[in-house]
């Protein structure tokens, strides 16, 4: 299969060979590298090597090959830095925080008192709010 490439994406860049990294894994449809900017020491990124920027665009066995990659390292740094916990992070566009458009997913090592701020405070919410949104999103599958 021939993969997208978009010419000025740092992560096809590297997939290429044209930036180098701390290369952890590679496989076909997949590469994994440490991150350069980590939140944790072990944050890594698995990341397809072909350019589709977010999850509703990729091919479902490409998700899935780098969701395995994911679990890879997840498993790898569980055993060899033995943090308290591992987040997987995967944004899609810019209002999720998404900095490179090209799908990857983070691999975060977690500690107590790390400061990261994944998480967030759940609103109270109508229960017919969500039932509207709910018609909404199965109208769709």
């Amino acid at each position: 299969m021939t993969l997208p490439a978009v010419a000025d994406c740092v992560f096809c860049k590297i997939v290429a060979g044209q930036i180098p990294c701390f290369k952890l894994l590679e496989d076909d449809a997949t590469i994994a590298f440490m991150d350069i900017n980590p939140v944790n020491p072990g944050h890594a990124l698995a990341v397809a090597k072909g350019h589709w920027p977010t999850v509703d665009v990729i091919p479902a066995e490409v998700l899935a090959a780098v969701a395995t990659t994911a679990q890879r390292i997840a498993k790898a740094v569980m055993a060899k830095l033995r943090p308290d916990g591992v987040n997987l992070m995967q944004a899609n566009g810019p209002g999720a925080g998404q900095s490179v458009p090209h799908l990857h997913i983070h691999i975060i090592p977690r500690r107590p008192g790390d400061d990261l701020l994944f998480n967030w405070q759940p609103r109270a919410v109508e229960r017919a709010e969500i039932e509207a949104v709910w018609h909404r999103l199965k109208a769709g599958l």
